[in-house]
Parts: C-alpha cells; sequence; structure tokens
C-alpha cells in the first residue's frame, strides 16, 4: 500500500510540475490521474489496490465509533434506571481473528465498549473471556458488537 501512495503522491507531484501550476486543483487532478495510473498497473504491484484497504480502514473506525457509542447508550439506558436488574458475568467467546495484532485490537476495542471488558485471552488466541454487564442481554448487545469489530478487523489487517 506504501509503494502505491508514494507512486500516486509522486505522479500527482510531476503533473503539477509539468503544466506548471502549484495550485490543490493540479495536486488533486494530478492525484485522481495517478490513481488511474495505479488501478491500470494494479497486477504488478504486490498488494491489492490501496484505496481498498482505505476504504476498509474508513469502515473500521466508522464501526468502532457506532459501536462504542451504541454500547454507551445502553449502558447508559442501564444507570438510568431507577431499579438496576442486571446480572453481571463471565463468558467465552470464540474469535476468528488470527495473529497478536488482531486479538490486541478486539481486545483494546471491546474494552473500550462501555458495559465490557476482556479479562483474558487462551494461550491459542481463540477464546476470549469477557465479562459483561448484563449477561441476559450479552447475545444481542456485547457479541453483535464483537462480531461487527472482528469483521471491521478482518476487512482492515487481511489481503483478501
Amino acid at each position: 500500500m506504501s509503494i502505491q501512495l508514494l507512486v500516486n503522491i509522486i505522479t500527482a507531484f510531476l503533473w503539477m510540475l509539468f503544466s506548471e501550476s502549484w495550485t490543490i486543483v493540479d495536486f488533486l487532478t494530478g492525484y485522481l490521474v495517478g490513481l488511474a495510473l495505479i488501478f491500470l498497473m494494479r497486477r504488478y504491484f504486490p498488494r491489492p489496490f490501496y484505496p481498498i484497504k482505505v476504504w476498509a480502514l474508513c469502515k473500521f473506525v466508522y464501526v468502532a465509533i457506532r459501536e462504542i457509542l451504541s454500547s454507551a447508550i445502553f449502558v447508559l439506558r442501564f444507570v438510568l434506571k431507577p431499579k438496576m436488574d442486571f446480572e453481571p458475568g463471565i463468558f467465552a467467546l470464540n474469535t476468528r481473528l488470527r495473529g497478536a495484532i488482531e486479538i490486541t485490537m478486539l481486545s483494546l476495542l471491546i474494552t473500550l465498549t462501555p458495559g465490557s471488558v476482556v479479562l483474558e485471552v487462551s494461550p491459542d488466541g481463540k477464546v476470549l473471556y469477557i465479562h459483561a454487564m448484563d449477561l441476559v442481554d450479552v447475545k444481542n448487545t456485547v457479541i453483535k458488537t464483537i462480531y461487527a469489530l472482528e469483521e471491521a478487523i478482518m476487512e482492515v489487517t487481511r489481503n483478501a
């Protein structure tokens, strides 16, 4: 991805140099021309077309912010109830993620979402032990959040 981005930026500056105009419009025009060239030559690069990864990263940030906000609203509803009728507890969750970076990202994002925290990761990295604020509603909220975050992490970190 970094090679493609570097080639694209160099193409944009060369476009500005040859057009003898140093405006943002010319830079963006050169950037789009470079993007088209990289798209046409994408089979010569070892990695996938880089705007796909940039889009996946933007989706990841959106999903993370959305899930953090929805979890905060979920916890706020529990806290503001006159009678606190929830059952906190620990559950095990199998994960499809591989590698320390993916598992660490998921664990940190789960911990950032209000109402849940990762207590431990199994030695093989396939099971997360999570404390949830309400085990009764864990299927609807926490697990849905975790799977959404898992999908977003896989889109960003994997090449396929």
